[in-house]
């Protein structure tokens, strides 16, 4: 048996702390200062985690080395499980060409630039975002602006910013999901107080886009529909996070702002016009003039539909509880953890949901998306494995944070810097988001963020006496604000539309935004941690 200690070092809980911290800071300084790759980042972290377990906390051997499996296999699986299937939907999409009229169909929604901005970045940025995460809004979405007509620098900006409001339920609810894990909060209740944070962001992006396309008078033109846009997606994605499934609280968004677009009034004809004359400084391309038949785009919609369709059905308590029976605890091997006060941790314990996790729902849809769109099996395939290796990086990344983040965990590292953190006392409400804005501007990622500073933030609220669910919540909310100014983002988006070696020009650009927006969600989670806006809580 392995009893944690929070202070090992000279017992003080200062340098044991200090100590505790260094896994973090060899990972960020790899990251953000000598940039290095994140998976060799993250490989170099999770051996400094190791030994600081070890030789520091006193953690044998065996138990450091089956902490850090369990984590890499929680990575691969539910979470990587996930991200596989669901890119896997869209490279078949690709690959049938269904998604270029996917692309033709939204271009036709509208003439106004401002509106196609909402549509392709905010919208199906969105459900891109719900079923992908991990870059691939960015990528996609820009390269649509582009073909539609916008500058590339315009797109680029514009296709970063709307990447926030989804971040925390992207993925299937991969962050959310990871939070719980790793803070051993119950996912519904995490689930339900970002909820409740980030949809006020989604109130506000829209009205920034379309100022970001079209200055003043883009404001002042469009500020109907954009509002209009914003308070559906963030009805939906509050209900559905609340009270349906933060599985679904992306998608459902995304489709409803989507829809109130469609449904509300657009600015008259003429100004679109004038707007595409003085906005749209890029080439539009012809392709998009092409007619494509109903039937067709029917199919292209149609993948999307079917996710839609197959976790809902998933949700209806019957189905819920007989997808449940699947499922299946193991005693996790050569793993004996009790905290300083004797009971057991979680960690002892791993369950597997084989069935009703999203990644295997994601696969069926995916099946049935290949049966739908004439994909053979062979072929399907071919582009599972494709999958694979293009996110070899990234699993090789994500697996060694969430090992780090095991190892942490369980020797008592996170706990000791919580302890640690926690004399900032009712400040720590202000700095949570902070914290989990800095972990995703350095590891492009909310996921990892989550699984990085999760648990130290939890430790920091029991000991500081506020809520550990809004404190983890923050780290999440505070940290999809960091996306846009990543390393790894802003090169996305600049590969994409051309602009490799202009990543300090985008920095510049929307900097501004992620900082004013983090500002927003502090003082969101301050008021939320004192009377004046605890209401807001479940």
């Amino acid at each position: 048996m392995y009893v944690q200690e929070l202070q090992p070092v000279a017992d003080s809980l200062g340098l044991s702390a200090l100590v505790a911290a260094l896994p973090l800071v060899v990972v960020l300084i790899l990251l953000g200062g000598v940039r290095l790759k994140a998976h060799v980042a993250g490989l170099t972290g999770l051996l400094a985690a190791l030994l600081v377990a070890w030789l520091a906390y006193g953690m044998p051997v065996g138990q450091t080395l089956s902490s850090a499996a369990q984590g890499a296999v929680f990575g691969l699986f539910p979470i990587l499980w996930i991200v596989v299937n669901a890119l896997w939907v869209y490279r078949m999409t690709v690959r049938t060409r269904h998604f270029d009229i996917l692309r033709r169909s939204f271009g036709r929604l509208s003439d106004d630039p401002r509106i196609q901005a909402l549509v392709v970045a905010f919208c199906f940025g969105a459900l891109l975002e719900a079923l992908a995460g991990f870059g691939a809004p960015v990528a996609i979405c820009s390269v649509m602006l582009v073909a539609l007509g916008f500058d590339p620098v315009r797109a680029a900006v514009v296709a970063l910013v709307a990447n926030t409001a989804p971040v925390a339920f992207g993925a299937m609810a991969t962050p959310v999901v990871t939070l719980a894990q790793v803070t051993g909060l119950p996912l519904d209740s995490v689930a339900s107080v970002v909820g409740r944070q980030t949809p006020l962001l989604a109130l506000i992006v829209p009205l920034v886009l379309v100022g970001l396309v079209d200055g003043r008078r883009g404001l002042r033109d469009t500020w109907v529909p954009a509002l209009v846009c914003g308070v559906a997606f963030a009805a939906v994605q509050f209900a559905a996070s609340n009270y349906v499934s933060a599985q679904l609280a992306d998608i459902g968004a995304a489709l409803a702002g989507a829809a109130a677009l469609v449904a509300v009034p657009r600015p008259r004809v003429p100004a679109a016009e004038s707007v595409r004359a003085s906005v749209l400084t890029g080439a539009r391309s012809e392709e998009l003039d092409e007619q494509d038949p109903p039937r067709e785009v029917v199919r292209a919609y149609a993948p999307y539909a079917l996710i839609v369709t197959i976790f809902s059905i998933a949700q209806i308590p019957a189905v819920k509880d007989w997808l449940a029976r699947a499922t299946r605890t193991y005693d996790w091997p050569f793993l004996d953890v009790v905290d300083p006060n004797g009971k057991p941790v979680g960690g002892n314990v791993f369950t597997w949901p084989i069935v009703s996790t999203g990644g295997t729902l994601v696969l069926l849809a995916g099946l049935c998306t290949a049966v739908l769109l004439g994909v053979h099996a062979r072929v399907a395939l071919r582009e599972w494995l494709a999958t694979v290796h293009e996110l070899r990086f990234a699993i090789l990344t994500v697996t060694s944070v969430l090992a780090l983040a095991y190892v942490m965990n369980l020797s008592g590292q996170a706990a000791t810097i919580g302890h640690f953190v926690a004399a900032a006392g009712s400040g720590l409400a202000f700095l949570s988001p902070v914290l989990g804005w800095f972990g995703v501007a350095v590891s492009g990622s909310d996921t990892s963020s989550n699984a990085l500073f999760g648990a130290l933030q939890v430790s920091a609220a029991r000991e500081s006496g506020l809520s550990p669910e809004l404190l983890a919540a923050a780290n999440s909310s505070g940290g999809v604000l960091g996306k846009m100014i990543s390393p790894q983002n802003l090169t996305i988006a600049c590969a994409a539309v051309g602009l490799a070696g202009r990543e300090g020009d985008l920095l510049r650009k929307v900097l501004p935004w992620s900082l004013g927006l983090l500002l927003v969600m502090c003082l969101i989670v301050v008021g939320q941690s004192s009377p004046v806006l605890s209401w807001m809580l479940p």
